[in-house]
């Protein structure tokens, strides 16, 4: 008597459900590439390289903030402290430098760890009191104003030329050093999807080589080399934009390849669960707002050499400015959730690029700054109200 087989077929997932996790940046991408394709409409200038590297440089600075801010999001928080910090340790660290002659090389690392400290006291007041993140970190962020204000000179100003910092703006990579930081990239790139399969595959899971490894390597390595041949036709990489690149690398390490970024994910679907799986929330909670205020601090380190000194207008001037909007709304158009557990590392190198093509692309059409700021509000809308959409079209909810 023949045998009956009770091997199913794998489920095919709908659409819906791809759009919710595989294909998550795809609206992302599209919006952003018609952006370009209206901006390019409007101006010969948009896609020439000087100003294709002109704005990869403006979004170096809104993505890095949003790259940290995407640790605190992802446990189901937020930090509305970011710009201060960004400012407050900019200030900081330029107090140093040119007050007391500290060397760059020790003051820039102390304002990062500084940064990192301040992030992880807002965590361990929410964690030992019991408020809501963004009260205790509103409330923060105004006292770090206060204290920005009291660390500048009479002058409201820290000039930067001539202490060396002005060097991480300046500073570009061309020719062939470019092609060998794009292979590099690619190699490092290839040894962490390498990583990634293998380790999935000694689980027993099942993963296809075409879409795993070659589709991946092949999209990163034509983009980058499209990449390099623009910045090669100006001047070179920039050393913020390679900067911003390297962090990117290291938190998509962090979120796909460590255990503490699979606890991440954890405690933001759920905490309680995950606490009662013996992870330490609290903990995960606390270095979340450490890496968002470290990180924060290397924004404001690129911004003060762009700007070539600090002030009241660092970290987006007193009470946060714009900054602190750009970067909250670069997370989330991105693709990282607002209530918790969801986003990709590319979200915060997505979402700086359509903030920043908004900018750039309103700038050469003369196009008012107060506009600019509508437009970026209702993109923040868009992004949430588009990812509310998918979800229900799934039947998931994130809280």
């Amino acid at each position: 008597m023949a045998s009956i087989s009770t091997t199913t077929a794998p489920k095919r997932r709908t659409f819906g459900e791809l759009l919710n996790s595989d294909l998550r940046a795809l609206p992302v991408v599209i919006a952003l590439v018609a952006l370009w394709i209206f901006f390019a409409l409007q101006s010969d200038i948009f896609l020439t390289p000087r100003n294709l590297s002109n704005l990869l440089q403006q979004s170096t600075v809104v993505g890095i903030m949003a790259l940290g801010l995407m640790f605190v999001l992802l446990v189901k928080e937020i930090d509305l402290s970011i710009a201060a910090i960004h400012g407050v340790t900019s200030v900081f660290s330029a107090k140093l430098i040119v007050d007391y002659g500290v060397s760059p090389w020790l003051a820039l690392p102390i304002a990062i760890v500084i940064g990192a400290a301040i992030g992880s006291c807002s965590a361990r007041w929410v964690n030992w009191v019991g408020v809501p993140s963004f009260v205790v970190t509103l409330g923060l962020g105004l006292a770090l104003n206060g204290i920005q204000l009291m660390l500048l000179p009479a002058t409201s100003r820290y000039g930067l030329m001539g202490t060396g910092v002005e060097y991480i703006a300046q500073t570009t990579i061309s020719g062939a050093s470019a092609w060998i930081t794009w292979a590099i990239g690619l190699a490092l790139l290839a040894g962490l999807i390498f990583s990634s399969v293998s380790r999935r595959r000694r689980a027993g899971l099942e993963v296809s080589t075409l879409h795993a490894i070659v589709f991946p390597l092949a999209g990163a390595g034509v983009l980058g080399a499209i990449v390099v041949l623009v910045l090669n036709a100006n001047q070179g990489i920039p050393l913020p934009v390679l900067i911003f690149v390297v962090l990117l690398g290291i938190g998509g390490y962090v979120l796909n390849e460590t255990r503490f970024g699979l606890y991440l994910y954890a405690v933001g679907n759920n905490d309680e669960a995950a606490r009662r799986a013996g992870i330490k929330v609290q903990v995960i909670r606390m270095t979340a707002f450490a890496i968002a205020g470290g990180v924060a601090a290397i924004a404001g380190i690129v911004a003060s050499s762009r700007t070539l000194g600090v002030g009241v207008f660092s970290g987006g001037g007193v009470g946060g400015g714009t900054l602190l909007l750009e970067s909250i709304a670069a997370a989330v158009i991105g693709g990282v959730s607002l209530f918790g557990g969801r986003g990709a590392i590319h979200a915060a190198l997505l979402g700086a690029l359509v903030i920043g093509t908004v900018q750039n692309g309103l700038n050469l059409m003369g196009v008012e700054n107060e506009v600019r700021l509508i437009v970026t509000g209702f993109l923040l809308v868009f992004a949430v109200s588009i990812d509310k959409i998918i979800e229900k079209l799934t039947g998931q909810q994130s809280f």
